[in-house]
């Protein structure tokens, strides 16, 4: 053997008493590490968000040595499906126009929302969640789970919490799709109660118009929804109240945001408020 690899006997049993290298010894130690960050992501977090981690707590490290780290050791973020969102826009109900345009991006707390309803499947049904999120730090500040689609039981309470959560003080963007819920005279007059909502409705066949709150959703499935088998509604309640309120808006990176949750941007934006 040390003929064919062309290495001296005395090196051969060198390295054998030695054991593993310096190198071979910190891969292990940081293979770890990476188990238990993707653990306590839920197994959603892939290399980037994984390499921010450990940046964090003071471990230089590049994201394409943990990327290869992963691949040795089979640890994958979960495999994100497809979902398909079904909106009511047939409806006798007058929309309004695009106002947000896909400005994403803001600045100030309160002055864009974005909102949607999708599906949740249980074996008791469907459950229907509403969510409405906040463009500044992304912050899911009001959601509303239902059995029915009607706009009581789901964009009205889900506006009524975001409203608890959030002063309307000045000039606020409320965009949604053209769904009945949102089209409706029922929310269409609780809305006109505060003079600062302007709604904003997307573009029919543009779902890009909306394109955050669909993100939103295509996470919370493929990190949520597809991975737990719900048995009747009070469990997918349950579920999809953790993932919201514990793990999402409060420990989750976000990649728009620079790798931190929701709530640490927050506290970023208050601070650049009060320092202006």
């Amino acid at each position: 053997m040390c003929r064919v690899f062309k290495v001296s006997r005395s090196r051969f049993y060198t390295w054998l008493s030695n054991g593993l290298s310096n190198t071979a010894i910190e891969n292990q130690a940081l293979t770890e590490k990476i188990r238990v960050i993707h653990g306590k992501s839920k197994q959603t977090y892939g290399s980037p968000r994984i390499t921010h981690e450990l940046i964090k707590v003071d471990i230089k490290v590049s994201r394409p040595r943990v990327a290869r780290l992963m691949k040795k050791a089979k640890i994958r973020s979960i495999v994100k499906r497809k979902f398909r969102v079904t909106t009511d826009s047939e409806h006798k109900y007058p929309v309004v126009e695009n106002k947000l345009n896909r400005q994403f991006k803001v600045d100030k707390i309160a002055t864009a929302w974005v909102s949607d309803i999708t599906y949740i499947k249980t074996t008791q049904g469907w459950l229907y969640l509403t969510v409405i999120l906040d463009l500044a730090d992304r912050r899911v500040i009001g959601w509303a789970l239902s059995s029915t689609m009607k706009a009581i039981d789901t964009v009205i309470p889900a506006w009524q919490m975001a409203q608890k959560n959030r002063n309307i003080t000045s000039e606020l963007i409320f965009h949604s799709d053209r769904g009945i819920q949102y089209a409706c005279n029922e929310f269409k007059s609780l809305l006109e109660k505060n003079p600062f909502v302007i709604r904003s409705m997307s573009r029919k066949g543009y779902c890009w118009d909306n394109a955050v709150a669909e993100s939103f959703f295509k996470t919370l499935k493929a990190e949520c929804v597809y991975q737990n088998k719900f048995i009747n509604k009070q469990q997918a309640a349950a579920i999809v109240f953790e993932y919201i309120e514990v793990w999402y808006n409060r420990k989750r990176q976000h990649s728009a945001l620079g790798y931190v949750p929701p709530t640490e941007f927050e506290e970023i934006l208050n601070k650049q408020k009060i320092a202006a």
